[in-house]
Parts: C-alpha cells; sequence; structure tokens
C-alpha cells in the first residue's frame, strides 16, 4: 500500500513555468530534496550544488509526440490518442470524447472493427485490446504512415487540469532527440522538463555526469492509476559501462525520472550491473522488488493512488516518501507535468 494524500485542486501546474510570469524560463520551479526523511526546500537552479563531482544523472531523450488527433467514429468526433508502436506497424491507441473544453474525457464502446476516419484523409480500424487486463488500449492500424500523420494533424495530449493548449515544443526536454522511425513518447518524460542548456552546462562544470537511455512512453490513464503497461527501451553500452563505473568509484546514479529508472533497472541483472539492452520492459518496480542500479531519483509528484508511488518507495522508503510529500503539500508545490520537482537521495 503507497502512502495516502489529498492533493487540492488549486496545486496543479496549469501553465508552464516560463509562461506563469515574463522573463522566466523553464528551470523556474522549486526543488524538494528528500535525503531520507530530512527534507529541505529550494529552487531548481540550486541542482548543481546538490549533486557531487562523481554523480551520473540519466536522462531519458525520447521525444514527445504531438500524439492526439481529431476523427470521427461514425457520425460522433473522437480524438484518438496514439500510445505505443509495435513491432508488427500497429499502434496501440486509445479513443476518447471531446469534452468542449479542450481536452477529453472516456469513451464507451469501443470494440473490435471500430474505424475512425482521421484529420487528413486517413483511416483508423481498431483490431483487438492491448491485453485482456487493459481494455482502455486497442491495437489498430492506420492507412498511412502515423509519424507523418502526427506532424501535420497532431497535438499533443492535454488533461483537464491544464489551462489551454500549448505548442509540441512546451512538451520537449533538452535531452529530446528525434529518431529515425518518428517514433517517441506519447506523454513528456517531464522530470527532465526543467533543465535548461545552462543547468546542464553547470552541472557538468561541476564534475556531474550525464548519460542517456531512452524509453517511449505510452498514454496514462487520467482516470485511473494502472501499473505500466510493455514500453519500448534502450540502454546504450556507453551508458551500461558508466553506470557500473560511477559506483565503483563511490558517485551516485540518479535517474531523471520514473521512465529512466524503469529503464535502467531492466537493464540490470540480479547482481546490479547495467548492462547494454534494447526491446521491450513490462517490469513494474515495487518495493519488493527494489532497486538495483539506481541510487537517487529526480521525479515530479505523483497523484495519489499513482503506480509510480510505489517505485518512489522502492528508492527511498515509504516513510521517507510520506515526509516528502507532506513537505510538498504543506509547502503548496505544484503537481504535474508543468510542475515542481521532488530531488530523493540516499540519506
Amino acid at each position: 500500500m503507497t502512502v495516502t494524500f489529498r492533493v487540492p485542486e488549486e496545486l496543479s501546474a496549469r501553465v508552464p513555468a516560463e509562461r506563469r510570469a515574463p522573463g522566466r524560463d523553464r528551470d523556474a520551479v522549486r526543488l524538494l530534496v528528500s535525503r531520507g526523511t530530512e527534507v529541505s526546500h529550494h529552487a531548481f537552479a540550486e541542482l548543481p550544488l546538490l549533486l557531487r563531482a562523481g554523480d551520473l544523472l540519466v536522462v531519458n531523450t525520447s521525444p514527445t509526440l504531438a500524439a492526439a488527433v481529431d476523427g470521427r467514429a461514425g457520425d460522433a468526433r473522437v480524438v484518438v490518442h496514439f500510445s505505443t508502436r509495435g513491432d508488427d506497424g500497429r499502434w496501440a491507441v486509445e479513443l476518447r470524447d471531446p469534452d468542449g473544453r479542450g481536452t477529453t474525457r472516456v469513451r464507451a464502446g469501443t470494440r473490435a472493427g471500430t474505424g475512425v476516419r482521421l484529420a487528413g484523409g486517413a483511416r483508423l480500424r481498431v483490431e483487438e485490446p492491448l491485453s485482456a487486463g487493459a481494455p482502455r488500449l486497442w491495437w489498430a492500424r492506420v492507412s498511412r504512415d502515423v509519424p507523418g500523420l502526427l506532424r501535420e494533424h497532431g497535438r499533443p495530449i492535454r488533461y483537464a487540469y491544464t489551462e489551454r493548449d500549448q505548442p509540441l515544443s512546451a512538451y520537449q526536454t533538452v535531452f529530446a532527440l528525434p529518431s529515425r522511425d518518428g517514433s517517441g513518447s506519447a506523454e513528456m518524460p517531464s522530470a527532465g522538463r526543467p533543465f535548461t542548456a545552462r543547468t546542464v552546462t553547470e552541472l557538468v562544470s561541476r564534475g556531474v555526469q550525464v548519460a542517456p537511455v531512452r524509453l517511449d512512453t505510452g498514454v496514462a490513464s487520467a482516470e485511473a492509476h494502472e501499473p505500466p503497461y510493455p514500453e519500448r527501451f534502450a540502454v546504450p553500452e556507453a551508458t551500461a559501462r558508466l553506470a557500473g563505473a560511477v559506483r565503483e568509484g563511490g558517485g551516485r546514479v540518479v535517474a531523471v525520472g520514473t521512465t529512466a529508472v524503469r529503464a535502467l533497472e531492466s537493464a540490470a541483472g540480479p547482481d546490479g550491473v547495467v548492462r547494454a539492452r534494447a526491446g521491450w520492459t513490462d517490469l513494474v518496480v515495487t518495493p519488493e522488488r527494489g532497486v538495483r542500479a539506481v541510487d537517487g531519483l529526480l521525479t515530479g509528484l505523483h497523484e495519489p493512488g499513482a503506480s509510480h508511488l510505489l517505485m518512489l518507495e522502492a528508492v527511498a522508503g515509504r516513510e521517507a516518501v510520506a515526509r516528502g510529500y507532506e513537505e510538498a503539500l504543506d509547502g503548496r508545490y505544484l503537481w504535474h507535468e508543468f510542475g515542481d520537482v521532488h530531488l530523493l537521495l540516499p540519506s
């Protein structure tokens, strides 16, 4: 059982930090730091002072896709959220109803054979559920290349707590790298969002190393917190070697985001050694399983019931997570992808 709490609606970050006031950059967010149950409060710009020379930050380079596309299923308007590209060319998708406020709500009645006419004249046909336990998502075939469709007619997935649509650039991190096949993440790897080129330069100048992994995130449920389903990931050889060398030298491996944890832990053996690996991962990191390759985690603030809280407990322990969230609520920190961030380090 994870920690329990309630987040007041006014603590949702409704717009990106750089749009909250003139002259701000995306690093103008707050940073809560937990070292065990000891908590301190900082500006994100202080991050280079909080890490040590010899530490390693592992970042997710997956770019965010403009994954929401308008369409029609019969006479009804729908919004298709493109989630994950399969090895056979199909895409896992979720069909949702527009809610009249620029966002969407759950759509009932999706079934095998459902057809959707998409913007630009493309056709989508639903074939089968992604899995028996995930009826929200379906494998579907599309009559044209999906990356091209998203570039021409897509927009970033937006949830109801946000104030208005934002350009795709607002959902890209400084670490994002385009892929040759046009794949990427349906939702932003948001822990990396506050980083700027200035922050990265200062970190490196202070002896903190940065290494890439990739994990393409799928569409989360806005209504019910589900465990993550299989996602495509890659841990390069250079990153695997560096993670091992850093730990041997007494440094700490700090993952930037739960996606980076999932990638690293999927590539770590029972001996804790990270080896180069690529493919699909269905790993769910829990306190019972623990972590093998990660010493710390920089992450956003997660909602009550989110499966990611189990991962935080695996990294830092339940007591540390509970204490950190108590401080975040008392300190009026902001939640969600445009909100504040939380650094969990060993005590």
